[in-house]
């Protein structure tokens, strides 16, 4: 079944609701001031079933110019409009100001409605006609249907229903396909329920019990149940007025202009690169950076236009240009705005977002983000991927790759498939996902973590490798640590590197000490096989070499990690052979005598207490001595 919705536009007393009225028996006036004032304040909502077709969702917006905002809160969801015209006012300044939203959202279904007409003779009615005809000319709404009706008398609503009618049958349906998304346009709490928001879902689709995730708080939810023009439903889908009672959430988190969407479908962004239209009527050239207010579905968000390739922008004049918003929003490629001046608070422009997360700034007046731009709104889909691929080092996920091209997960795979047979993608399975990177990017990157190495290698010739978790934060702060496991295992699948649990190194790499680091081990291994069991510091030890405190650092922990030293305790080091001699004679004296003491060991081995007691201790730890109150024995006979 084919979900439609069905908005109101027009200037103010112009008698939108009075004929949502007439056509449903519904007053979508809802709030005591809206009664009071004869006014539509906020977003009005009710449903039509039309005469032979589908019950289609109304939205009724108010005229009011100082209600604009809210008027935008609800448009984005329109498939059709009705564009309401009082026949004893004609065209009005809001209804220029709802007719310029109307072609900047590209809503190309509509039915022109002529209202009051019981007010005007036949004459004034056919003069209204004609200028309403001309204000449309060159319009999306240029070739919609004209009715004129009465709301006061009912004189033409049986018309407007057939039309109406015909044109929602030649309207298409949003899209069931892909992750949902659900503009919230009101949030409230219901008692004994808690939180619902309210909206039109523009894609996809959402089922009770579903884990959703509102945007952009990047909260986790659950669909608790689902309403539908006030029925209960288990499923809703692309198209439908939607009542979604979300889980754990508290009314403050949410807010208008939040999107409730697949979990991980879409990405939270302060900036936009979008194709911007200043329209012709607009009062003054929209100059660089100039401070805006950005609507993009329900919400509105406050930030600055950069132009990419001048500085200002003439009316009637198109151009590339980054939006930097005050605060983030989520949006998919291909979605339409508003831009609004800051002050006074005009309806100035809008277009299309072309990448709703770019990865950075871009700098102005460079070709190459002209053509990139330009490619990722008017290239084939195969393009557009490898365009997003290219821009973006960070491995996205097959389903996030799909979400942020605004293509289909099917086509999104196809595609990838395809790109990586021709050698442009690199696919990196993982997780029972599939990661992409571009081709170019990966041996680019390949390059730059082989000479990271190179210069780590050539600083720190006696570690085995760099880091993993250091080498992550540096080189891939973006990335967790699942993906970078995965990226680490691809480079070294096409031997690129090389890895350890712990490090990453060149392939070829080697660590151990240069020629002038061995004749200094020498003589560091010297002095302790001379010292037997009471050796120097290792302070001590490095002092007459030359080598600085780093040095020093670096030759001990390779000493170490070979095993040619062991640690007794912190700053007293032994050879391994001078440990393994110690070893036997322990063992020989358990032999003779079964127990072993301080003192035993101190005169065992020729040297004083101040090393006898952390040696024994050493050997307590190793299971080579068991410790009891006042002496040691062999571990197999701790209990003997």
């Amino acid at each position: 079944m084919k979900h439609l919705i069905i908005g109101t536009a027009g200037h103010a007393n112009h008698g939108k609701t009075a004929l949502i009225k007439a056509m449903t028996g519904v007053d979508t006036d809802r709030l005591k001031e809206e009664k009071e004032r004869g006014i539509s304040i906020e977003l009005g909502f009710t449903t039509l079933k039309l005469p032979g077709g589908p019950t289609c969702g109304i939205v009724d917006v108010p005229g009011n110019e100082r209600f604009i905002k809210n008027m935008l809160a609800g448009a984005g969801g329109f498939d059709l409009v009705l564009l309401v015209i009082a026949a004893d006012e004609g065209v009005m300044p809001q209804t220029r100001e709802h007719l310029d939203i109307i072609q900047l959202l590209q809503i190309k279904k509509g039915v022109v409605v002529l209202t009051k007409v019981d007010l005007v003779d036949d004459e004034w009615l056919d003069l209204v006609r004609e200028e309403v005809l001309d204000f449309l000319k060159g319009t999306v709404l240029e070739n919609a249907p004209v009715a004129t009706v009465s709301a006061t008398t009912g004189a033409g609503i049986g018309n407007l229903l057939e039309l109406l009618e015909r044109v929602a049958e030649a309207t298409p349906a949003k899209t069931t396909a892909g992750p949902p998304r659900l503009p919230v346009d009101r949030v409230f709490s219901v008692r004994g329920f808690g939180t619902v928001v309210t909206g039109t879902l523009v894609a996809g689709e959402i089922q009770v019990g579903d884990t959703v995730e509102v945007q952009p708080q990047g909260l986790i939810t659950r669909v608790r149940s689902l309403q539908s023009h006030g029925e209960k439903i288990r499923l809703a889908r692309a198209g439908q007025r939607v009542a979604a009672n979300l889980a754990g959430l508290e009314v403050e988190q949410i807010s208008r202009g939040s999107v409730v969407a697949g979990v991980n479908s879409l990405t939270p962004s302060y900036r936009l690169d979008v194709h911007l239209l200043l329209q012709k009527n607009a009062a003054k050239p929209l100059k660089n950076r100039a401070r805006m207010r950005f609507h993009l579905g329900a919400g509105e968000t406050l930030g600055r236009v950069v132009l990419l390739d001048r500085e200002e922008l003439v009316p009637g004049a198109m151009a590339y240009a980054q939006i930097e918003l005050e605060g983030k929003t989520t949006a998919v490629r291909g979605d339409r705005f508003v831009l609004r001046s800051y002050s006074p608070m005009r309806t100035i422009g809008g277009g299309a977002v072309i990448d709703p997360a770019p990865v950075r700034k871009h700098k102005r007046f460079r070709s190459e983000v002209l053509k990139a731009l330009e490619t990722w709104e008017r290239g084939t889909p195969a393009e557009i991927l490898e365009q997003y691929l290219q821009g973006n080092p960070w491995l996205p996920e097959l389903a996030d790759a799909a979400a942020r091209t605004g293509l289909q997960l099917t086509e999104t795979k196809e595609l990838a498939q395809h790109l990586a047979r021709q050698g442009k993608v690199k696919l990196v399975p993982g997780d029972g996902k599939v990661y992409l990177i571009s081709t170019e990017v990966y041996r680019r990157m390949a390059g730059e973590l082989q000479q990271m190495l190179e210069s780590y290698h050539h600083e720190l010739p006696l570690r085995e490798g760099y880091p993993k978790e250091e080498l992550r934060s540096r080189k891939f702060p973006a990335l967790n640590n699942k993906v970078f496991q995965l990226l680490l295992a691809a480079l070294e699948k096409d031997r690129l590197l090389r890895c350890t649990a712990q490090v990453v190194a060149n392939p070829t790499f080697v660590s151990g000490p240069s020629p002038e680091m061995n004749l200094i081990i020498e003589q560091i291994k010297k002095k302790l096989a001379e010292a037997s069991f009471q050796p120097p510091k290792w302070s001590e030890l490095t002092a007459a070499t030359g080598l600085d405190k780093n040095a020093s650092t670096e030759l001990l922990r390779y000493l170490l990690r070979t095993g040619q030293l062991k640690k007794v305790v912190e700053n007293l080091y032994l050879l391994d052979e001078t440990i393994t001699m110690a070893s036997r004679e322990v063992a020989g004296f358990f032999h003779q005598k079964g127990e072993l003491t301080v003192s035993d060991l101190r005169d065992l081995l020729h040297t004083s207490r101040k090393y006898a007691l952390p040696l024994l201790q050493y050997f307590d730890r190793e299971r080579i001595t068991w410790p009891l109150a006042d002496n040691r024995r062999l571990p197999g006979k701790a209990l003997g």
